[in-house]
């Protein structure tokens, strides 16, 4: 978010000595926990937390440190500074390349403080207009040695019933992630007045939103999530999913046996909130060392819940259907699906090829 992109910057938009610079570990604490992240003061107020609380003395240390040595706003009307903070966004802390979808998020916090400061009369123009800089390429696209097929995931489901109660609960949701290519926020915000679920045949989920983890500090009621739309979408904007048989058996089963939270939710933790990432994720890992072999155990195979998504959106590649409908049930821009997927795109090409073939052999026929 905006305080992650802040906090990556600040440390090269500063000026003087390194000579008594704080730890950068320090540093980025006091940045990223103390200067960007608010907290409502005595009057009920946003703040910034360094101002409602008495930071620790390094962290207090290190935001003197910073107020003394960042540079001025004007100051950002420089192209070797531009150029340093988005080297600074567009690498990880173990000094690789990020994500591009990553670096394009931070990049526009940037351009949104610059943009902002010319609207304040700081800056005459946005000084990123003028800068001719792409990012390191990275390779963003599924390792598919890692992702599950049809038969483990049959496995892994099962293994994720088995482990009672608490397993037993998450079964469908884990079953939303491969069958529907769902992501786990979107199955966290599933309601019942989402689901169409007939007794026999294919039955649609209409998905409105999901229920992203921020962390308590992040939001605006002290919650650990907040409720949104769909991703990169108008808040109310929904996306119809057809769902197979054996979701729709999954899903009434559920709700015959929990029934839903007071806000119609079919997935919860026991205390009836939100069901968290560190709960479905350790349910994950032992479906894991149940259903991998030995071997398989330490390696990437199926590592996180978010493969189920990945296999499910696989198999509908490798069935034949439609990129176009692909992206869509999956809320992927035809762009952003061949990024991800383009091996198994690619793959698709010979199928594409024989059918027209077949077309063309038959208009000569005719």
């Amino acid at each position: 978010g905006i305080a992650e992109a802040l906090t990556n910057m600040m440390p090269v938009l500063v000026s003087g000595p390194k000579k008594g610079s704080p730890d950068p570990e320090v540093l980025r604490l006091a940045l990223r926990v103390w200067a960007f992240q608010c907290v409502r003061d005595d009057e009920g107020e946003f703040a910034a937390r360094k101002d409602v609380e008495d930071p620790p003395e390094e962290v207090a240390v290190a935001l003197a440190w910073v107020a003394k040595h960042s540079i001025k706003v004007v100051d950002m009307d420089d192209s070797d500074r531009i150029r340093r903070a988005l080297r600074a966004l567009s690498t990880k802390l173990d000094g690789t390349a990020s994500a591009d979808n990553t670096f394009r998020r931070m990049r526009t916090v940037l351009s949104n403080a610059l943009r902002y400061a010319v609207e304040r009369g700081l800056l005459t123009v946005n000084p990123l207009s003028r800068i001719d800089w792409d990012p390191p390429e990275t390779d963003d696209e599924v390792d598919f040695r890692y992702v599950p097929g049809p038969e483990l995931m049959r496995e892994l489901l099962e293994a994720v019933r088995a482990q009672g109660p608490r397993g037993e609960h998450l079964h469908a949701f884990f079953g939303c992630l491969y069958y529907a290519g769902m992501r786990p926020s979107e199955a966290a915000a599933l309601t019942k007045r989402d689901c169409k679920l007939p007794e026999s045949g294919w039955g649609e989920l209409i998905l409105a939103g999901s229920r992203p983890e921020v962390g308590a500090g992040w939001s605006d009621d002290g919650k650990s999530y907040e409720v949104r739309g769909l991703k990169r979408q108008a808040r109310k904007t929904t996306r119809p999913v057809p769902i197979p048989p054996v979701l729709v058996k999954l899903l009434r089963r559920h709700l015959d046996a929990y029934g839903t939270a007071p806000d119609g939710r079919l997935f919860r933790a026991v205390r009836g909130g939100r069901v968290r990432s560190t709960e479905y994720t350790e349910v994950w890992h032992e479906a894991r060392r149940e259903a991998l072999p030995a071997a398989e155990v330490h390696t990437p195979l199926a590592e996180v819940p978010y493969a189920a998504r990945h296999a499910g959106i696989s198999l509908w590649i490798k069935a034949g259907v439609d990129p176009v409908e692909v992206a869509r049930r999956a809320e992927h821009s035809i762009a952003v699906l061949w990024k991800f997927y383009a091996k198994q795109l690619r793959g698709q090409q010979h199928r594409a090829n024989q059918l027209i073939d077949d077309a063309l052999n038959l208009r000569q026929q005719m």
